[in-house]
């Protein structure tokens, strides 16, 4: 089936000159082809918010349970048990729930005084020299410590485990992900088995030492495969999206040196500032959901068994919910919904403490450094198709 739309209208996820500054398409796709059909891929797209928001919440059409990657559908690959975000209710809630225990607000929000610290030993070393690097010297630094310490990864690995999750995600440029690689976790079997003797106060004890009832009304404890995966999905998200959020915060407050002077004299302006770097930039720009049975969508039938993109990057733009222009970078807009973390089933567990970690990151920056210009000749894009953010960020300070 061909949806009708201009020939230069198009979505590819791994066309790198179109990801670089996907916006541009974003805003057509939106007004000239609000259902998008990819031949060469074979997926159909949705960009518009209102479209994207409910698809979000349609799990019963638009499911999960065979991944939310484009590349990870296509392969029809078995989803290990404990992938949260590629599985549908009922087994979804059962893990969910267990996860949800390790993200409460008590915990996320005692979490404050070592993101501070984890900023300042990054920040400080670089007090009065004349360049930073956003990712390098930061993006890449505190989540991987946050995330450690929580779900209790010693010192002298996190970067190592760091590097693992990160290049599971990476691409050769202008082609799709390996998408049967990384889901089982395997890497962390000598932290299980080391922790099941030496319990702490952090996720990997917990989850070692839970009991619940599953899908299937049996109470039991969590299978080392599940145990596995529960720890390669967490420490995973926990380190991509808030590297992309500080990214995106030194490259847009760069382009938009009044508002930072703002944040600079205001501080209090930041939480908001952060919501709308998250709108205007967010690290996950689209998910892919399987379609489970025929649907219509601006007068086409959209076959079951077909895959369904969700454009949050596009939704997160658009202007019938951002009004008068949503393609306009304003950090004292009030956003009533962002989708930058989802909605509904999948709404992100770890969107409290990203944001938190955002916050910190940006008040301890602005403290330092209340003024920058960012490197783009030497910056440089992370080649992959699944989140959109810097490898990275040079800054030149003062």
């Amino acid at each position: 089936m061909t949806i009708t739309a201009p020939s230069d209208v198009h979505f590819d996820p791994y066309d790198v000159d179109l990801i670089a500054d996907p916006y541009p398409m974003f805003r057509r796709l939106r007004e000239e082809a609000p259902l998008y059909y990819n031949e060469q891929y074979e997926f159909y797209a949705i960009s518009r918010f209102d479209d994207v928001n409910k698809g979000l919440i349609d799990w019963e059409t638009y499911s999960s349970a065979r991944g939310g990657i484009l590349e990870l559908i296509k392969a029809d690959i078995e989803i290990p048990s404990g992938v949260v975000l590629f599985e549908d209710p009922p087994l979804h809630d059962v893990h969910r729930k267990l996860l949800a225990r390790m993200f409460t607000p008590r915990k996320v929000h005692a979490l404050e005084p070592h993101i501070r610290e984890y900023c300042a030993q990054s920040l400080d070393p670089l007090v009065g020299g004349d360049s930073f690097d956003f990712i390098a010297d930061l993006g890449a630094q505190m989540p991987m410590k946050v995330i450690s310490k929580l779900v209790g990864i010693p010192e002298g690995d996190q970067e190592a485990i760091r590097d693992n999750a990160n290049n599971r995600l990476r691409t050769e440029a202008g082609k799709p992900m390996r998408a049967e690689e990384g889901l089982s976790g395997e890497i962390f079997a000598d932290y299980i088995d080391w922790r099941a003797k030496h319990p702490s106060d952090d996720i990997m004890t917990e989850l070692l030492n839970v009991e619940f009832d599953d899908e299937k009304g049996v109470h039991r404890k969590l299978t080392r495969d599940e145990l596995l995966t529960y720890i390669n999905v967490v420490a995973g998200a926990g380190n991509e999206t808030t590297t992309r959020l500080i990214g995106w915060a030194g490259k847009v407050l760069a382009e938009h040196p009044d508002q930072r002077r703002e944040l600079v004299e205001n501080p209090a302006l930041i939480p908001g500032a952060i919501e709308e770097l998250l709108r205007f930039e967010p690290p996950a720009p689209h998910t892919a959901r399987y379609v489970t049975r025929d649907v219509e969508v601006y007068g086409h039938t959209v076959p079951a068994g077909s895959i369904m993109m969700m454009l949050l990057g596009s939704a997160c733009r658009d202007h019938r919910q951002y009004a008068p222009d949503g393609d306009v970078f304003d950090i004292h807009r009030e956003i009533k919904q962002n989708l930058a973390f989802s909605i509904g089933t999948h709404y992100c567990l770890g969107a409290a403490l990203a944001r938190l970690e955002g916050r910190i990151a940006l008040e301890e920056i602005l403290k330092r450094f209340p003024e920058w210009n960012v490197d783009l000749g030497r910056a440089r894009l992370s080649p992959t198709s699944t989140v959109r953010g810097w490898e990275t960020l040079p800054a030149v300070l003062g």
